[in-house]
């Protein structure tokens, strides 16, 4: 059985990465949140480079690929704090309209001409929407209030899916911004990167973001093939991010000598999309309550999870 992605998988991602590194650093982030967050060219690239209509049907413009496709490039939307609501249009909105047979808007959405805002009753916010605006912990996030929220379970589990793999890339960005780190901050007259202890916090992270990433993507497998224990994989993919993200945004922290809270330091950027990703689309209590009625849920249980080495490939 082969778990590794395809050559086109890693071709999109190799891609969306080389384009976002050319154009979407630190220094237009510190932009958009001085600027108020508009820069029409920044959403007219992501259309050129066919973002927008990623899982739109090519039969609406789009290239039609499917989940997990969709589950990694919104881990590269993470890594990068993209500000646009990407994912919240592409990614989320996209897959539900297409689950309800609502094909109308899908063209102008692969063309950049719409953005579709959805909320559910688990966030009282909306991302990029109309409303009265709500402060948000993170700037680079425009949120609004909202009055008629949907409760689609299959909306719930998309909206947890794409922020688990975000969580992801954020997750990659802060360690690779502490190793960085380590590397030049001196103490005691060599780099700090060269002490145990800074080692095996940075070790943890490793640890924790790598066991992640297998969960994430199991579950966006398992929401594209409409398993009846998708919703299971989904909260465990949304908590093993939360924490692999959460661990790897504290650690970061101390590595800059707790620099990285201030505005002056690019990490704080990334550390405030962790905490606003890591309670959107249900917290972690939440997610670790359904991981908990499907394992020990008894008679009657919804998702019915057995455990144990015998059924890991059932």
């Amino acid at each position: 059985m082969d778990f590794s992605f395809s050559e086109d998988q890693r071709s999109l991602v190799q891609g969306a990465r080389a384009y976002f590194s050319g154009r979407y650093g630190p220094e237009v982030l510190r932009r958009l949140d001085l600027d108020g967050l508009c820069n029409p060219e920044i959403w007219k690239g992501l259309t050129e480079m066919g973002l927008t209509g990623l899982l739109v049907p090519s039969e609406q413009g789009g290239m039609g690929m499917g989940l997990v496709e969709g589950a990694l490039i919104a881990a590269e939307c993470g890594r990068v704090a993209l500000a646009e609501p990407l994912v919240d249009t592409a990614l989320i909105a996209v897959p539900w309209l297409i689950s309800r047979g609502d094909t109308e808007a899908l063209a102008k959405i692969a063309a950049g001409e719409k953005r579709v805002a959805i909320s559910h009753v688990i966030n009282p916010w909306l991302n990029d929407g109309d409303g009265t605006p709500l402060e948000s912990i993170d700037p680079l996030r425009h949120l609004t209030t909202v009055e008629d929220a949907e409760n689609d379970p299959f909306l719930l589990d998309l909206g947890a899916l794409m922020s688990a793999a975000q969580l992801i890339g954020v997750g990659d960005a802060m360690l690779s911004q502490a190793v960085e780190y380590a590397k030049i901050r001196t103490q005691f007259g060599q780099p700090i990167g060269a002490f145990q202890a800074i080692k095996h916090q940075l070790a943890n992270c490793v640890g924790a973001i790598e066991f992640a990433k297998p969960v994430v993507w199991r579950a966006a497998q398992a929401m594209q093939d409409a398993l009846p224990l998708a919703p299971v994989h989904v909260s465990h993919a949304k908590f093993a991010a939360t924490d692999a993200a959460t661990l790897t945004a504290e650690t970061a922290i101390q590595v800059h000598g707790a620099m990285g809270y201030t505005y002056e330091v690019d990490l704080h950027f990334w550390m405030k999309r962790c905490w606003a990703l890591a309670g959107a689309w249900g917290d972690r209590a939440f997610h670790l309550r359904r991981i908990d009625h499907a394992v020990l849920g008894g008679e009657g249980n919804k998702w019915p999870l057995a455990i144990g080495p015998e059924h890991t490939f059932s």
